[in-house]
């Protein structure tokens, strides 16, 4: 069995007929790999392909690759206990929100749950809908209300739109919910850096080896993202992390770290679009030293801000 870690736990929100389901469906058929559960509100939405089906029961589908599709129903925590009680665990969760629901409400179980560490919420959005969707009064308050909770906003469906029409979208997602990094996509394919997974762009389990000040380009993103590692000596200041979690460097998508802090002993740092932590690690480490490191679009990662902050935050001794 493998040693126990924090599960990955996103949220995926945004309005009926955004692209949910269709970027469900890209993650359930792209995590070879890695084992994925995923809690849908319904299953005939996710239209699964049947090549990929092994079993299926009222409430669960289980895949070829290892990955499980958990039907939303009556009692969600029951559903999720018995997915973290699997005796092989799960690499990562997804939970997709209804379409009318608050996903930051779906959200704070992983930030209450020792077990799980919250990767982010995904809000996706209909770029060739939202104008008029924010028109109507009656959808805008709810439209507004998931955007305001999202760590990235993947905007769907940017082909059936021209230039200024994408460009009013872009100008009102940012005066509605700024600030946030915002993807546009079509068919709802998801930039690897949103999710984690052993075979993506993040593996939760931070990367060993050299344990150099910093390793530019420390993972591979493509042409889009670019990475830093860092590691700084010591023992950190819990208070000093948790400020700069609040005031992440502009630019950064997502951080993550095992820290030798005055309040934890080794402490696992997680940053994800607007939001922090800093908890107990889980596990057991070797003391082979911190390691941080950070993703960010291409042409805004600061590395000697983000090294600054991390030798402000350092204890004396």
């Amino acid at each position: 069995m493998r040693e126990r870690r924090r599960i990955p736990f996103t949220v995926i929100g945004g309005f009926l007929g955004a692209g949910k389901t269709t970027l469900l469906n890209h993650l359930l058929r792209d995590a070879t790999g890695g084992r994925l559960a995923v809690f849908v509100n319904d299953f005939g939405a996710v239209n699964i392909d049947a090549a990929l089906i092994e079993s299926k029961t009222t409430d669960t589908i289980a895949l070829t690759n290892g990955c499980v599709c958990c039907q939303i129903g009556d009692d969600f925590m029951r559903a999720l206990v018995r997915v973290l009680e699997a005796p092989e665990p799960f690499d990562a969760i997804v939970v997709e929100a209804s379409g009318v629901s608050d996903p930051w409400r779906i959200a704070q179980i992983a930030r209450a749950d020792p077990t799980l560490s919250l990767e982010g919420i995904v809000v996706v959005a209909d770029a060739s809908a939202l104008a008029a969707q924010a028109r109507d009064p009656l959808l805008a308050d709810t439209l507004v209300r998931q955007l305001r909770t999202a760590d990235f906003v993947l905007l769907n469906k940017t082909d059936l739109v021209g230039a200024a029409e994408l460009a009013q979208v872009h100008a009102w997602v940012a005066a509605a919910c700024a600030p946030v990094a915002v993807f546009e996509t079509t068919q709802a394919r998801p930039p690897d850096v949103l999710f984690t997974l052993p075979n993506g762009t993040l593996d939760r389990r931070l990367p060993a080896g050299p344990r150099s000040l910093r390793e530019a380009g420390a993972a591979d993103h493509g042409n889009q993202f670019e990475s830093c590692a860092l590691a700084p000596p010591g023992t950190l200041s819990g208070v000093a992390l948790r400020a700069l979690l609040a005031a992440m460097p502009a630019g950064i998508l997502r951080m993550k770290g095992l820290l030798r802090t005055d309040e934890h002993g080794w402490s696992e740092l997680q940053f994800a679009g607007r939001h922090g932590s800093l908890r107990p690690a889980v596990g057991t480490w070797a003391d082979e030293g911190n390691i941080v490191v950070a993703i960010a679009l291409r042409g805004r990662l600061n590395a000697e801000q983000l090294e600054a902050a991390l030798a402000a935050a350092q204890l004396p001794g």
